[in-house]
Formats: structure tokens, C-alpha cells, sequence
């Protein structure tokens, strides 16, 4: 892993221990693991209650080559886990599929929101699946376990 890469991740870890004590305790932190389609990439996602809707920070420390830029990824929640996961998604989070380059380097980051709460993603077995475009091939390439 790169220095760009690590500093994009360790920035993110810094900004939610800034975060109020109660908060931090709800904030659920999903490691996303890469795909053999993108072996050797990191990601993280970072959930957020909100109600009865969960925000999702994404920090995406590189995509495969072949992935046209601007980066585009659409975004699934799945029912399952990565290793059993359901036919279909659960939930498509797909209104904007546009990332945007924070930090120099193979580093993006996203924003999105589901219409579900937290808690009721973690009372069951959820998997948060990062796709490319059509275009791209429609590969998923990370895949993390909502606990």
C-alpha cells in the first residue's frame, strides 16, 4: 500500500475519533475487502445512523486499471454475508455513482445514503458490495460485512 493511500485512511480514522462519544458508539466502521478483480486494493466504509435512513462514507484506496475515470461504482447492500449473499440486493444506492478524488493518488471517496436504519441492517446478516459501471464490466470489487 502507498503513502497517499495510507494517509487517505489514516485521515478518515482521525476525523471520526473527533466525533462525540455516543455517536461514535452507534458509527459502525465496515472494512471492505477486494475482490479477485481488484486484488491488492483497499477500502473502508463507515456507517452513520440517521433516523430511519444510514449515511455511508466511503474511502476507496484503488480501482482496477480498466475502470474508466472519472471513477463511477455503484453501490449495493445485499442481503447475507460476502461469502452467502443473497440473489438480489436489498437496497441499490445508486442516484449518484460519481466519486470524488480527495487525495493524490488511486484514492476516491463516496457518499451515500440507504433507506434503511442501522439497526436494522445489523439485526440480520447485510453485505455492503461496491460494483463497477456496465461499461466497466459490472464487476463487484470490494465486498464488506455489515455487523
Amino acid at each position: 500500500m502507498n503513502a497517499p493511500k495510507c494517509l487517505a485512511l489514516v485521515l478518515m480514522a482521525v476525523f471520526l475519533c473527533g466525533c462525540a462519544n455516543d455517536a461514535r458508539k452507534e458509527m459502525l466502521q465496515v472494512k471492505m475487502n477486494a475482490t479477485q478483480r481488484n486484488a491488492g486494493k483497499i477500502a473502508q466504509a463507515m456507517l452513520v445512523p440517521r433516523g430511519d435512513s444510514t449515511s455511508i462514507s466511503l474511502v476507496i484506496g484503488g480501482v482496477p486499471s480498466y475502470t474508466t475515470r472519472p471513477v463511477r461504482l455503484y453501490t449495493y447492500i445485499y442481503p447475507g454475508t460476502c461469502a452467502n449473499q443473497g440473489a438480489s440486493p436489498a437496497y441499490g444506492l445508486n442516484r449518484t455513482l460519481i466519486t470524488d478524488r480527495r487525495y493524490r493518488g488511486g484514492v476516491w471517496w463516496m457518499s451515500k445514503s440507504a433507506p434503511v436504519s442501522l439497526p436494522a441492517l445489523r439485526a440480520s446478516d447485510h453485505s455492503l458490495v461496491l460494483r463497477t459501471t456496465p461499461a466497466d464490466g459490472g464487476y463487484d470489487i470490494f465486498c464488506g460485512d455489515i455487523h
